[in-house]
C-alpha cells in the first residue's frame, strides 16, 4: 500500500517538473526589454592609498594656511594698535621734524664729549637726551611719560608706588633747593644793598641812584607790600568764612525746636 502511494507521489512530482520546464522553455509572445547593465567601479589598493595621502596633504595645507592667516591678522592688528598709540602720543601742535633732529644732535654731542671717560659716556648722553626731549618736545614727552606710568601701574604696581614716592621726594628736594636759592639770592641782594647804603653814608656818594637801584628797591618793596596785603586778605576771608560757619552752628544749636504735636488717645 505504501509503495503504491510513493509511486504515485513520484509520478506527480515528475509531471510538475516537466510542466515547469516546458513553461520556461516556451518563448514569450511580446519582446522582453534588455537587462540593465550596472558597472560598479572598484578602486584598487594603490588608488585608495593615493586618495588617503592626497586628503591628508590637503588637510595639512588648509591647517597651515589658516595658521599663517591668523598670524598675519594678528600682526596687522598689532601694527594698527602701535600706529594709533604713536599718533595719540605725538602732540599735533608740535612739529617733529626739527625737534627730533635737535634731540639727536644733543645726544650725539653728549657721546662725543664723553668719549674718553666711561662714566660720563654712560650717563651724559641719556641725560642730554631726556633734557633735550623735554625742552624741544615738552607735550610729546609728557604724553610718553604718562603712558609709561600707566604701563608701570598696570604691570608693576609696587614699582610704580616706589617710583611715585621717589618723584615726590625729588619734587620736594627741588622746591627746597629753589627756595634756598631764592632766599640766598635775596639775602645776598639785601647784603649788597646794605653795604652800598653804608658806603653812601660814609662817603656821601649817591651810588644807588648811579646804579639805578632806587627804583628797583621801591618796586621790590611795593611787590612785598602787595604780597603781604593779598595774604592778609586771604587770611581775613578764611577767618570770616570760619566765623560765619561757627555762627550758623551756634544758631542751629540755640534755636528752639518745634514742640511735637500731642496725640489724642
Amino acid at each position: 500500500m505504501l509503495r503504491v502511494f510513493a509511486t504515485r507521489g513520484s509520478v506527480v512530482a515528475a509531471a510538475v517538473a516537466v510542466g515547469v520546464h516546458e513553461k520556461r522553455d516556451k518563448l514569450p509572445i511580446y519582446p522582453t526589454p534588455d537587462p540593465e547593465i550596472v558597472l560598479v567601479e572598484t578602486p584598487s589598493e594603490l588608488e585608495k592609498k593615493i586618495g588617503v595621502a592626497r586628503r591628508a596633504v590637503i588637510a595639512t595645507y588648509q591647517d597651515a594656511r589658516d595658521r599663517v592667516q591668523s598670524v598675519v591678522s594678528r600682526w596687522i592688528g598689532v601694527e594698527q594698535a602701535v600706529e594709533n598709540r604713536v599718533k595719540s602720543l605725538i602732540a599735533p601742535d608740535e612739529p617733529l621734524t626739527p625737534g627730533i633732529l635737535y634731540v639727536g644732535v644733543a645726544t650725539l654731542t653728549g657721546s662725543v664729549l664723553a668719549r674718553n671717560r666711561l662714566f660720563w659716556r654712560l650717563t651724559l648722553p641719556p641725560a642730554l637726551f631726556v633734557f633735550s626731549l623735554n625742552h624741544f618736545l615738552p607735550k610729546t614727552t609728557h604724553n610718553v611719560s604718562s603712558y609709561l606710568g600707566e604701563l608701570e601701574e598696570r604691570h608693576f604696581p609696587a614699582l610704580a608706588e616706589k617710583h611715585e614716592i621717589a618723584k615726590q621726594h625729588s619734587a620736594m628736594t627741588w622746591e627746597r633747593l629753589k627756595e634756598s636759592t631764592r632766599s640766598g639770592r635775596e639775602a645776598f641782594s639785601d647784603g649788597v644793598v646794605s653795604l652800598v647804603g653804608k658806603v653812601e653814608e660814609a662817603t656821601g656818594l649817591k651810588l644807588r641812584e648811579t646804579l639805578g637801584w632806587r627804583g628797583q628797591v621801591v618796586k621790590a618793596a611795593e611787590a612785598k607790600t602787595r604780597e603781604v596785603a593779598d595774604a592778609a586778605k586771604e587770611v581775613a576771608a578764611e577767618a570770616k568764612t570760619m566765623i560765619e560757619e561757627k555762627a550758623e552752628k551756634v544758631e542751629q544749636a540755640v534755636a528752639p525746636k518745634d514742640p511735637e504735636p500731642k496725640r489724642l488717645v
